[in-house]
């Protein structure tokens, strides 16, 4: 497979397409010999069903094992570790992916369990789970959706699964795209199969999916990203870690020069909507500085349930988010980093149920 293409297929049958996909990409070829040891990293971000538009669906990852055990491959294993404040066995239940692993004999390790080492990526010290860094070849299976924060989550976001807890916390208080591009530069490198099937558009952890019935697979995860932003509505520099990661020599996203081959047709897939932009109106309400997803999210689904109810918002001053906010003082904050502020939600993170009290017993 060549590093600027990128192959897409559409169904229903999604354990047979991802073969199929594979198939079509000769990962067999890309990969090497079979002594060669390879994972697979899902994207297992909260406990829920793929049918909610968050996490990989286990069928894909079912068509990855079977394809790969059926070409001789035995030193494979499945790998996560779910967003800080979700636990990673209760998010491989829930979706299916433990049931899939237990099927096919192939080991699941919770890299929120996982030794770690520090590295060089690119000039910045980055953390990164020992077990992610015993692979010669990386699977990457992302779910191509919205993000609160980021707006799109793909490929390269997809690779902070990969770290130790205190390094996602410290991810967010970076703001996220830088290190997410240097990430990239060290993480194993292989194949990406995007889950392209119902992810949300506006949200990381679910609930608004949007059918598209759709993977894909190529090399590049710039190019990947740069895709997934193009099948979003977004201009690639929207999403400022794609631009640094593409400057730290990950790869190309220049569309115009990508390779898009569609194996087959798909209706349905032309008809998707375009995104609402939800998020960006509900930001309107917030002050984050270094938030994370989990609070983050937490606080737009909060936003979003209230205006439902009540139209627009007419809050006494914007809501304060986010670990730039500890040890300071303010007027209306969210999460434990604002437990100094003259009102706040408690939690890490608080659950949107406990926003929307504080919200509706807001003067």
């Amino acid at each position: 497979m060549e590093q600027n293409e990128l192959i897409l297929l559409y169904g229903t049958d999604y354990l047979n397409m991802a073969k199929a996909l594979l198939r079509a990409a000769d990962l067999k070829s890309e990969i090497g010999g079979t002594d060669r040891a390879v994972a697979l990293k899902p994207n297992l971000v909260v406990p829920a069903p793929a049918s909610g538009g968050a996490t990989t669906h286990p069928e894909l990852v079912a068509g990855v094992l079977e394809y790969l055990q059926e070409n001789g491959f035995r030193n494979v294993w499945v790998m996560e570790g779910s967003w800080v404040g979700s636990r990673t066995p209760e998010a491989a239940a829930v979706n299916g992916l433990r049931a899939v692993c237990d099927r096919y004999g192939v080991p699941f390790y919770d890299l929120q369990k996982d030794t770690w080492r520090e590295y060089d990526a690119a000039g910045m010290r980055i953390q990164v789970c020992d077990r992610a860094m015993a692979a010669d070849y990386l699977i990457n299976m992302p779910v191509l959706k919205g993000h609160g924060q980021t707006l799109v989550t793909c490929a390269l976001k997809n690779a902070k699964g990969l770290l130790p807890n205190c390094e996602k916390r410290r991810f967010h208080a970076l703001g996220l795209h830088k290190p997410i591009a240097h990430l990239n530069t060290v993480i194993p490198r292989g194949l990406i199969l995007a889950d392209n099937i119902c992810g949300d558009l506006d949200f990381e952890e679910g609930g608004s999916p949007v059918t598209m019935n759709r993977i894909f697979c190529c090399k590049d995860p710039v190019l990947c990203d740069s895709f997934a932003c193009r099948t979003m509505g977004y201009d690639a520099g929207e999403v400022p870690y794609i631009g640094l990661a593409e400057r730290l020599g990950v790869g190309c996203a220049d569309l115009s020069k990508a390779k898009i081959t569609a194996l087959n047709e798909s209706r349905e897939a032309s008809q998707a909507p375009k995104p609402t932009g939800r998020v960006r109106e509900l930001a309107r309400y917030t002050a984050p500085d270094s938030a994370c997803s989990a609070c983050y999210g937490s606080l737009i689904y909060a936003l979003s349930k209230l205006e439902s109810e009540r139209g627009p918002l007419h809050l006494p001053d914007k809501l304060c988010i986010g670990q730039g906010y500890r040890g300071k003082h303010g007027r209306l904050g969210v999460g434990n980093c604002t437990c100094a502020f003259a009102q706040s939600v408690p939690g890490c993170p608080p659950s949107s149920a406990d926003i929307c009290r504080f919200l509706r017993a807001l003067k």
